[in-house]
Formats: C-alpha cells, sequence, structure tokens
C-alpha cells in the first residue's frame, strides 16, 4: 500500500474504538456519527482484509487479529500524528500543548518545575487539569491527558512512572472541637475510634485501599460515612459532620481552615506523587519533564510537598 493511499480516518477510527470498545464513545470522542464510526471500521477491515472487531448486541471486542493490529498500529500513528504535530509547530511557530493532570493543585515548587520546562522547551506550552481525588488514572490512560501527576500507588500496565518526589507523612483531619484536635499525635489504631470520610471514585480497589484504608494495620475496621471526590468536598463533611479525613501533611497545610484541625498519624506510610504517562506515548519532552520536575522539587520538603 503507498504511502499516499494510507487511510487516515480509518486508522484513527480504529484506534479509538480499540480504546473505547464502544461504538457510541468512538463516535462522541471523533464528533462523528455511530454509524460513521461502523462505516469507517467496516471499511478498514476490507482494505485489511481480516475481521478486527466481533460485534455482538452488548458488547464490542477485538478480535485477536484487531487486538495484534491495534498493539502495533497504536504506537507508529501515534508516532506519526507527534511528527506532523512537530513540523506544524516548527512551520507556524505555534507551541504544542503538553496536557498534564494533577491532584489537588500545582503547589509553588511544581509550578516552577513546569515554567523551568517551559522556559528550557519554548517549543512546548504546558496545559494543566485539576484530576479528581479518587480517579487519578482515567484521563491519561484514555490518551486525553499527556501525563498525569497522581498520588501512588501506580500499578497501571499502560503506564510509566517517570519521576517519584513529594513523599509527605499522613495526618488526621478533624473538626476544631473534637477530642483528637488536642493530641500531639495520634496512633493508626486509634483511627477505629471515628468515623472517617473516604476517597471515592473510579480509581483502582488497590490505590483506594491506601488512600481510604479499610482497616487499620492491626485489622481493626474503620468506620467510614459519605465519601469526597475532591479536598474540599471531604473537609466540609468533617467540619459539619464529626468525622474525620486521612490526607497528606501538605494538603492539610495547603488547605487550613478554622473549623478544622490537623494531627499527625502515627504508624501509617508516607505518601508520594508520581509523574506518570502511556507507555505507548512516551516522548523525549515527557522524558525531559520528569527530568525537570526531579531536579527542581526536592522530595520530603513540607514547604514544596505534595497538596493532594
Amino acid at each position: 500500500m503507498a504511502l499516499a493511499e494510507l487511510p487516515a480516518q480509518e486508522i484513527e477510527c480504529f484506534l479509538v474504538l480499540a480504546e473505547e470498545l464502544h461504538f457510541g464513545r468512538t463516535g462522541e470522542r471523533l464528533f462523528i456519527s455511530q454509524s460513521r464510526v461502523s462505516q469507517l471500521v467496516s471499511a478498514f477491515e476490507r482494505r485489511i482484509g481480516a475481521s478486527l472487531v466481533a460485534r455482538t448486541s452488548r458488547r464490542v471486542e477485538l478480535t485477536a487479529f484487531g487486538a495484534e493490529l491495534a498493539a502495533s498500529l497504536g504506537p507508529a500513528h501515534h508516532a506519526l500524528v507527534s511528527i506532523l504535530d512537530d513540523a506544524r509547530v516548527r512551520a507556524r511557530s505555534t507551541p504544542v500543548p503538553l496536557r498534564v493532570g494533577f491532584q489537588g493543585a500545582v503547589y509553588p515548587a511544581l509550578a516552577a518545575a513546569l515554567n523551568q520546562f517551559t522556559r528550557d522547551c519554548p517549543q512546548h506550552v504546558v496545559t494543566t487539569r485539576e484530576l479528581p481525588l479518587g480517579d487519578p488514572f482515567t484521563e491519561v490512560l484514555a490518551g486525553r491527558l499527556d501525563a498525569a501527576i497522581v498520588l501512588l500507588p501506580v500499578d497501571e500496565p499502560g503506564l510509566v512512572t517517570g519521576v517519584v518526589f513529594s513523599e509527605q507523612p499522613p495526618v488526621l483531619v478533624v473538626p476544631a472541637e473534637h477530642p483528637f484536635a488536642a493530641l500531639g499525635e495520634v496512633s493508626a489504631e486509634r483511627l477505629a475510634e471515628i468515623t472517617t470520610v473516604p476517597v471515592t471514585g473510579p480509581a483502582p480497589r488497590y490505590w483506594l485501599d491506601v488512600h481510604a484504608p479499610p482497616a487499620t494495620p492491626d485489622g481493626r475496621r474503620l468506620s467510614v460515612r459519605g465519601g469526597a471526590e475532591t479536598i474540599q468536598e471531604g473537609l466540609s463533611q468533617v467540619a459539619s459532620a464529626q468525622v474525620g479525613m486521612i490526607l497528606c501533611a501538605a494538603t492539610a497545610e495547603s488547605h487550613r481552615r478554622p473549623d478544622v484541625a490537623s494531627v499527625p498519624i502515627v504508624g501509617m506510610p508516607s505518601s508520594a506523587l508520581a509523574l506518570v504517562w502511556r507507555a505507548d506515548r512516551e516522548t523525549a519532552q515527557l522524558r525531559r519533564l520528569a527530568r525537570t520536575i526531579g531536579a527542581c522539587v526536592l522530595p520530603g520538603d513540607a514547604e514544596r510537598g505534595p497538596v493532594t
């Protein structure tokens, strides 16, 4: 097949369908109708000469041949798109957006790192988008973000961890008048004595169990009520409902308010942030961004620590 004959729209449609496994969502992402998605995929199958998608009334699946083709074609397609985007930038002198998600806020040291990257790589401009507290991976896995700054742990097969930074100890945020507020610290086992607000969202179970643990280290079940998709949502419940919420120290400091207090937790591991991206969409720019963040952000520094 000659280069001029490459079916660009068919390829893009097939690759998006391979990610979504849903004709309607594929059409929404590409701004075309569901029937047009079906037409493009069928045309691509005829062009290839093999069935790529198994369609039923209930679900959409890739055939073994289709899955193999998507795995091979996806990185090549992304690389070609990146090359063309870079060429357009050089031709028009327009910076290419580097889309980065974050949980909580872009705190000062992290903002300095992003600014430093922009100075070092003027052909790129970093755009940021806040992620729901309980949904750290969806946007980057779907390709709607180039990278994401998320709380560990990260155990997603499709993601690469570029840099880990800003380790922070945990604290329990409680109403200012709660008896725990007068303590210098509280043991992880005493968390069983208070109802807590859990982080909620579609995050994997292994991630939620770390940031909204179901039990103390010795196995005592924690009482939970409500749920928070954002930090402000959780703090509002803490202030008004005599409950607690587990956060990192820098988060509590950055979201300080007079009606809540934070108490260090003894016996729970620290948290840390990581810059992650899809393995099949790794670029030199993402690796450089990771190096810049690593150089600018000092791990364990409370003033510069994460706010999630």
